[in-house]
């Protein structure tokens, strides 16, 4: 027998959004990949890094997938529960975890680092990347584009201002990074098509990327979830785009 909208608002209220591991989704919501496979080509890159910087590292998820770390690695990370998830998760690959509030400065010396990754950082400190990069280093970077899965967000808020859906936009990437004396050795950009195929997994995705659609509650959105549950049972999933931009950039040596 079909699940009831409340069954599935009461499972997805109910499970923990802690970290950055989005397998509770599996079968019910699905995402495109990027064509360049950041977690490969990170572990590459780590793999030849003499000290490198994982920036807002999340849970560590991403990060504990290389199969090699350099000598010196550390990862950064500002809310509470995931700090202490990712110290467990990557205190016995010896990383050490550093609590940060991603705001300036970053708590490194200059020229500390030979490789800084990030995987959707929220926030990117141009001039703080460049100053703890060693001369030739490389800042390798995964992030979320403009307009990302807009579709969503613009169901629950209506329609967003320009220079919202331009927000994040790698241009405007490029320009910070050069703006800060680096080099932008590459750049690319993809839109991924996204599906959600039930309500609990709308629920739980706007619980756990709170940015999406801010202060979101069951409470506050219910007829609106309820209008969109209907709506997947009628015609399908729900088709979203998600954007992802790959920036790598270098420090001159």
């Amino acid at each position: 027998m079909p699940r009831t909208f409340e069954e599935f608002v009461a499972e997805a209220e109910s499970v923990s959004v802690e970290g950055w591991d989005f397998s509770w989704l599996d079968g019910r919501a699905t995402e495109q990949r990027p064509s360049w496979g950041y977690q490969r080509a990170m572990g590459e890159r780590l793999a030849r890094a003499e000290a490198a910087l994982d920036i807002q590292t999340g849970g560590g998820e991403v990060l504990a997938g290389a199969p090699e770390l350099p000598a010196l690695m550390v990862a950064t990370e500002s809310w509470p529960p995931n700090v202490a998830k990712a110290t467990a998760l990557l205190h016995p690959r010896g990383v050490a975890v550093v609590a940060d509030e991603d705001e300036p400065p970053l708590p490194f010396a200059d020229d500390a680092f030979d490789l800084v990754v990030s995987r959707h950082p929220v926030t990117v400190w141009w001039a703080e990347i460049a100053r703890v990069l060693r001369p030739g280093g490389t800042y390798f970077s995964q992030q979320v584009g403009p307009a990302s899965v807009f579709e969503l967000v613009e169901y629950f808020l209506g329609p967003q201002p320009e220079s919202t859906r331009r927000a994040r936009h790698p241009d405007d990437a490029r320009r910070d990074a050069e703006a800060a004396g680096l080099e932008i050795v590459d750049l690319r950009h993809e839109s991924l098509r996204t599906e959600f195929h039930d309500i609990g997994a709308v629920i739980y995705f706007l619980r756990k990327v709170i940015w999406m659609v801010p202060g979101f509650t069951v409470a506050e959105y219910r007829d609106k979830l309820r209008e969109l549950d209907e709506r997947i049972r009628t015609e399908g999933p729900f088709v979203a785009h998600t954007t992802r931009f790959l920036i790598e950039a270098r420090k001159p040596g």
